[in-house]
């Protein structure tokens, strides 16, 4: 089942010139883009240190998702779909491991860390982007669906240590967030 999915979703690879385009630079500058986002969150006018709060929500979330990959990484050696005649590849072949998907990962642990803090309108944007990354990375041929399942839980797992380990209006949260 999930090589059928993968390979249906990757089927359009190769069909548009445009598509495959946009869907490779979407996987190249999505994340990075996600931080920026999340970076110019610091000067938000209303309920200043609140967004503070759940910007460095999300940073810490995302580094600590990407750390628990590289755990996995440790134990789990699944080969990459374009590897095993599944997907057409549209980018380099990667040199790692492919379960589970940092992309995914990344993008959900800044989703889940703003819809923890409460932040409706921020959220659904975040997550719009989070969703195309993940959907590029399908698209370009780089993972399995379940890779980026695994990686979307990974960063909602991560969001969820770092709801219960960092507090709000904590020393540190207070220090933190009157930087700048």
């Amino acid at each position: 089942m999930d090589a059928a999915l993968t390979h249906w979703i990757n089927s359009a690879a190769g069909i548009s010139t445009l598509l495959d385009r946009t869907m490779i630079a979407i996987s190249q500058i999505g994340v990075p883009l996600m931080v920026l986002v999340v970076a110019l969150q610091w000067w938000a006018r209303t309920d200043r240190y609140h967004v503070r709060h759940a910007c460095l929500s999300a940073g810490l979330s995302f580094l600590l998702g990407l750390a628990i990959n590289q755990a996995i990484l440790l134990f789990v050696h699944r080969i990459r779909p374009y590897d095993a005649g599944v997907t057409h590849l549209l980018i380099a072949p990667s040199g790692d491991w492919s379960f589970p998907s940092d992309h995914a990962t990344a993008g959900i642990a800044i989703v889940a860390a703003f819809a923890m803090q409460a932040l409706p309108h921020r959220t659904l944007v975040l997550l719009v982007m989070a969703l195309l990354i993940c959907w590029s990375r399908l698209h370009i041929g780089i993972h399995y669906a379940s890779d980026v399942v695994g990686g979307a839980v990974t960063g909602l797992v991560a969001a969820l240590a770092v709801r219960v380990g960092y507090r709000e209006n904590s020393r540190l949260d207070a220090f933190a967030t009157k930087i700048l």
